[in-house]
């Protein structure tokens, strides 16, 4: 083996371990059987296919979440119709496909087993409703063992509802299969007894936020933000990528939901959350630009990676950069900055090689003080 195919192993190797896998980014619910109001009456398993193939088979969002609990009532049909298209469903590497389950050893939750066990093969993500409330945390101890023998590749993201999983949440993060977990903000206000709004819920429930990510960070785990429920009626243009595109859009365009959504997103992105869920796909685009850095962010960032390179500072030392004293804290943001647009399938592929120079230039230890969503060899 040659220098060159010894150094590209190599950066294969270290890329796989350090990176990790992609986060679940904007997951968009989507019901598999949907009420119309219009005609007061459900879907048939032939409407619901139509809809499928016309919307899911296209969307943009990072991950689709069919959801078998509190938003579906015609359980036993959605079972039915996801038997029957989720083998159709074009597979995208960059979409993922989430079941929602509903909460372990109920009854539905078997039935739901069942769905996952002939279907374990287009599946990519089992959410666990209202996990750890009846059983603990042996409930994701007993799921992960149940998905390691139908496909290795399935993980859990467990969802928080209830004061008794937020106490126990190390415990949830413990398992492998656990990468990220899912902070289910409505259910956790009402078993509180706290009344959250549309509006402002991020201040109403910053305090439990903030305890859900302190266990995350330590466990080296992911933590996805709260579902919101307003519903608009206007799209972002997707070539919009700039955070002042976005401000022109709100401002010229946007209505009030739009744009209580895009600040809650823009709240959660910059608290490291890894993901957001979303009802309307109106609100997919905006949201993925509000959490994903933008190509003039990325940019700046490599010019101060490279800058803090020149100077020998990575790892000590303090430089002046457009006006502002940088030092390796600084730079680890920056690095952050960059191994975020990854996880989130928006850098370039130059860019990751630029990322993964800066991180071989690192110790251990320092590449995981900045980014613990990844393995070290």
């Amino acid at each position: 083996m040659n220098k060159t195919t010894e150094t590209g192993e190599f950066c294969r190797v270290f890329n796989s371990s350090v990176l990790g896998d992609y986060w679940p980014g904007i997951q968009l619910y989507y019901p598999p059987v949907k009420y119309a109001p219009s005609l007061h009456i459900y879907e048939d398993l032939e409407a619901a296919s139509l809809r499928m193939k016309k919307h899911a088979h296209q969307t943009h969002a990072h991950t689709l979440i069919f959801d078998l609990e509190d938003g579906c009532r015609q359980k036993e049909m959605s079972r039915t119709l996801l038997r029957q298209e989720l083998p159709l469903l074009k597979r995208r590497k960059e979409v993922s496909i989430a079941i929602r389950v509903n909460p372990f050893r109920t009854d539905e939750y078997e039935l739901d087993m069942q769905l996952v066990a002939d279907m374990a093969d287009f599946i990519d993500v089992v959410m666990l409703a209202k996990a750890g409330e009846a059983y603990g945390a042996a409930e994701v101890r007993d799921l992960s063992n149940l998905l390691v023998g139908l496909n290795s590749k399935i993980t859990i993201q467990p969802i928080i509802e209830h004061p008794k999983s937020l106490k126990i949440a190390p415990d949830l993060m413990q398992y492998s299969t656990v990468k990220h977990v899912v902070f289910g903000i409505h259910d956790f206000s009402k078993a509180m007894g706290i009344r959250i709004t549309p509006e402002n819920w991020t201040e109403e429930l910053k305090y439990y936020l903030n305890q859900i990510m302190f266990e995350a960070r330590i466990a080296g785990k992911g933590v996805i933000g709260g579902v919101e429920t307003l519903i608009g009626s206007s799209s972002m243009p997707e070539t919009f990528v700039e955070q002042h595109d976005v401000r022109r859009w709100l401002d010229l365009h946007g209505e009030n939901e739009s744009r209580v959504v895009y600040k809650h997103a823009c709240q959660e992105a910059a608290m490291g959350l890894t993901g957001k869920q979303v009802i309307h796909p109106g609100h997919i685009h905006l949201c993925k630009v509000a959490y994903t850095p933008s190509p003039t962010d990325v940019a700046l960032k490599i010019r101060m990676l490279k800058a803090a390179i020149e100077a020998d500072a990575l790892l000590g030392g303090a430089i002046k950069f457009e006006g502002e004293m940088l030092d390796p804290p600084m730079f680890g943001k920056a690095l952050q900055t960059l191994l975020r647009a990854h996880a989130l399938r928006a850098l370039s592929k130059e860019d990751v090689d630029f990322a993964m120079t800066v991180l071989q230039l690192m110790p251990t230890q320092v590449i995981r003080e900045n980014w613990p969503y990844g393995v070290i060899l």
